[in-house]
């Protein structure tokens, strides 16, 4: 990059901080009177959909009863992950505490939900509670199968030259361990995605060009051999996007397989078997990251509430693309990647998710309907390299639909992007959980 064009993009990234800041600030409009309700609200989740939506409804009801379930003590930072795997960040700068996002008035049972009856307008939890509810949110994220790949465990992580990021920070730490001895050693490194819908479908190439990048500046080049099995025919569900990421494979040396769907891992031999138009064909590898096919969790797959038709063996809540209600049961609204929509397995998409449901949900409770639509937005800041990024925004009809036109452009590897990605996103993350983005 020339200094020109680093002032410039230095000057543009510091506009944006500067700009967001500024509107912060700013005083912002008086909100709506709030609604005077005795509404029961039952919200599956205290991830990042259920967090957001909960601090906004308390902000727009008043009297509602609002109630979110969840078990897990620790709310992740789930967009960090691909950073802790590539040792950028450490594990804790994902974890934070699920009740310290939540506002008084809201009641936290920290239990799952066991069952979900939407003729009787109930929910079960583990621990024996029923729980009555005139709405229903169903947030509760997804579910990783890592049973579904023979020959894997998350036990091996970090050993024998296997990473699995997604399972969590703890996981994320491990994949590092391993992927950095393969960036020192060398060999052959083997990057999977699954064949199921799954959420941010952009981080398995981003652990790649990660991991390529750290590797090259490690040992050199001509020390490693690198390969990505895709699921199909494409590298993204964009094909603009897709074409971009062949070129960039083919500019550093990374070997595409497509219709490679990962079945089976020897760990002891360090050998993965794929699922291939033509049969079974085996890699072997000195580093395997897994990602497993990911579901919808059991309790939504035995409610009634999934797709009868389509995405049948993942589970995917019945949800209207547009208003996120469910087709069958309008008091039921899907959030996040639990809802069987085309895109929008991102926290990028619940950011834009929410204020939908929040709008249909809170005029259902005035008696009159709702107004706000869901256009499939989803945005993946592609990492390309330490200090490189893509910042790849699209809709339902996999048009681009960049935010700051004329200053990021959204298939070029920039300095600007990667920063909103390394620092600015999960401030805006943070302010979402509070129902203020």
């Amino acid at each position: 990059m020339t200094t020109d064009n680093y002032n410039t993009s230095r000057r543009a990234f510091l506009g944006l901080m500067a700009g967001g800041a500024a509107l912060a600030a700013s005083p912002r409009p008086a909100p709506a009177q709030p609604i005077d309700t005795r509404a029961r609200i039952v919200i599956i989740g205290a991830g990042a959909g259920g967090t957001a939506l909960a601090n906004r409804l308390v902000r727009r009801l008043d009297g509602a009863s609002i109630t979110i379930l969840d078990p897990s003590a620790d709310h992740l930072y789930q967009p960090g992950l691909s950073l802790v795997a590539a040792g950028l960040k450490p594990a804790s700068y994902v974890v934070s505490g699920t009740a310290e996002w939540l506002p008084s008035g809201v009641t936290l049972i920290a239990e799952a939900a066991a069952a979900i009856d939407p003729e009787a307008r109930t929910v079960s939890t583990e621990g024996g509670q029923r729980l009555d509810y005139d709405f229903l949110v169903l947030a509760p994220g997804l579910v990783l199968d890592h049973d579904a790949i023979e020959g894997f465990s998350l036990d091996l992580v970090g050993q024998n030259g296997i990473g699995a990021l997604y399972a969590g920070p703890d996981y994320a730490a491990r994949t590092w361990q391993a992927a950095s001895k393969f960036a020192e050693e060398g060999g052959v490194g083997v990057f999977t995605r699954p064949a199921t819908e799954m959420k941010c479908a952009g981080a398995p190439l981003k652990h790649t060009f990660l991991i390529e990048d750290i590797a090259t500046r490690t040992a050199g080049p001509g020390k490693h051999e690198m390969h990505y099995a895709a699921h199909d025919g494409n590298l993204f569900g964009v094909p603009i996007v897709s074409e971009k990421v062949r070129m960039l494979f083919q500019d550093r040396g990374i070997a595409a397989h497509y219709s490679h769907v990962l079945k089976a891992v020897d760990p002891g031999r360090k050998i993965a078997t794929f699922a291939t138009a033509d049969g079974t064909t085996e890699m072997e590898y000195d580093y395997l990251h897994v990602i497993p096919p990911q579901r919808a969790p059991e309790v939504i797959r035995q409610s009634g509430l999934s797709w009868p038709d389509k995405w049948t063996d993942q589970g995917w809540v019945m949800a209207d693309m547009k208003t996120l209600r469910h087709l069958r049961h309008p008091e039921i609204f899907a959030l996040g990647d639990v809802a069987g929509v085309p895109k929008g397995k991102t926290a990028a998409s619940v950011k834009w998710q929410v204020p939908v449901v929040e709008d249909h949900l809170v005029a259902a409770i005035a008696g009159r309907e709702g107004t706000a639509v869901y256009d499939g937005y989803t945005s993946c800041p592609l990492i390309t390299r330490v200090g490189r990024a893509m910042l790849v925004e699209f809709d339902y009809h996999n048009n681009l639909v960049p935010s700051f036109p004329g200053i990021i452009a959204p298939l070029e590897e920039l300095w600007i992007s990667w920063l909103m990605k390394e620092i600015a996103l999960k401030a805006t993350y943070n302010a979402m959980l509070r129902g203020k983005a």
